[in-house]
């Protein structure tokens, strides 16, 4: 979905400015293509530069609770340093490549309710305008999708997913958010706990992959968390059924030992590091529930956690957000 503006600093007569990104989702530090088509005004302007600017809509906790706003996370110079001449048509191609945290908005083509946009910048004879917005896809790298796969076919289901602001202490992280995915427990650890949140933080060599309990309050020990992170390569493979529910369980049997001693929160180091090694744990096979994948539970519509709806927002209108959103939050900036 394109939003095409006048560029209001130049007023009537100035160059418009649309951003085309070719079709399909990327995936994080994975390339975005596509292009930037100039239309020349009533005269000619100096294009000094087009900068595209990835931005996401982040939520942010403080003591009054929780309030959201736009963060911008990459900024690219795609082009400039020439003159569009009146009524003149220009059209500058780009590939940028995303940062390796870029959160995922969708699973086999199913959204998460998570809003990015690439934002496109035009700064002319002097003037900066922010020109047309456009929605960014993102699918997840195949150890995510493995992942968040395995989950479901454990009996996790999908229930949302946003962007957090802040910093989780003891990892590599670069962005100023990170995204968790919630998730409600498969049926043996109902009992346990009443919700796991997954955060993935990629990055050149591998994944970092955060398990969190009971994050915003539950049955045991006064909502406090526990956390967990284990590592993985890209193209690691394993019997990722067995090593997820080892992750689960190991996660459980810490919550249950120190959830009384309080939470482990984004600012503190997590409790256990682990590389994801098969230390035995194959003997868990034997519990395993063999579901559909979260794949199927996040497009299962009517008879899902989903029912279409992802983040309390129809899917269908996540797209229109993408604009209502980031215009206001350009008023604001005004």
């Amino acid at each position: 979905m394109v939003f095409k503006r006048l560029l209001g600093s130049l007023g009537v007569g100035g160059p418009t400015v649309d951003t085309v990104l070719d079709p399909g989702a990327t995936r994080p530090g994975g390339t975005l293509t596509g292009q930037v088509h100039l239309k020349g005004g009533d005269a000619d302007f100096d294009i000094e530069h087009i900068t595209l600017e990835l931005v996401a809509r982040v939520e942010a906790e403080h003591g009054e609770g929780e309030s959201e706003g736009v963060v911008a996370f990459e900024r690219f110079t795609v082009g400039g340093g020439f003159r569009l001449g009146a009524g003149q048509r220009h059209d500058v191609p780009f590939t940028v490549t995303l940062p390796w945290e870029t959160p995922i908005t969708e699973l086999y083509g199913q959204g998460l309710g998570i809003v990015l946009g690439v934002r496109t910048e035009l700064a002319v004879a002097g003037a900066k305008d922010k020109g047309d917005l456009d929605q960014l896809g993102v699918a997840p790298l195949p150890a995510q999708e493995a992942i968040l796969e395995a989950l479901g076919q454990l009996g996790f289901g999908f229930k949302s997913a946003d962007l957090e602001y802040g910093h989780i202490g003891g990892t590599g992280q670069q962005l100023p958010f990170h995204q968790e995915i919630e998730l409600t427990p498969a049926p043996q650890y109902a009992h346990q706990v009443n919700e796991i949140e997954v955060t993935f933080l990629a990055n050149p060599g591998g994944i970092e992959v955060i398990l969190e309990a009971d994050r915003r309050g539950g049955f045991l020990s006064g909502g406090h968390d526990a956390s967990t992170c284990f590592t993985v390569g890209h193209h690691d493979s394993r019997d990722w059924n067995t090593e997820v529910d080892f992750w689960i369980r190991r996660l459980i049997e810490h919550r249950a030992s120190h959830g009384s001693h309080g939470g482990y929160g984004h600012g503190a180091p997590y409790a256990g590091h682990g590389h994801g090694d098969h230390h035995g744990h194959g003997d868990h096979h034997d519990h395993h529930r063999s579901g559909p994948g979260m794949g199927t539970v996040v497009a299962a519509g009517a008879a899902g956690l989903a029912v279409g709806v992802v983040g309390g927002m129809v899917a269908a209108e996540v797209v229109d957000e993408v604009g209502d959103f980031l215009e206001g939050d350009e008023e604001d900036e005004g």
